[in-house]
């Protein structure tokens, strides 16, 4: 049995390649919604981590601190 176009019935094999397309569409969408999500939800683990020998040199360098002070510090840390 045909339609207006000469079609078959069946679809064949294009059924199959569009399920395919379809389950390819639909899992990359729910991959990108959750990968948009972890992206917004992660912590920002790329903050500085500072050494507090690092932190007295800053505070030695802007002058908030003297020398003595920065080599009591210094041999407190050491």
């Amino acid at each position: 049995m045909f339609y207006m176009w000469d079609m078959p019935i069946g679809m064949g094999w294009w059924t199959a390649c569009g399920g395919l397309w379809m389950l390819i569409f639909w899992g990359g969408l729910i991959a990108l919604i959750i990968w948009g999500i972890m992206r917004l939800t992660r912590r920002s683990d790329s903050a500085p981590k500072h050494d507090p020998l690092d932190v007295a040199k800053g505070r030695y360098a802007r002058g908030e601190i003297s020398r003595e002070e920065f080599e009591q510090i210094k041999n407190d840390l050491s």
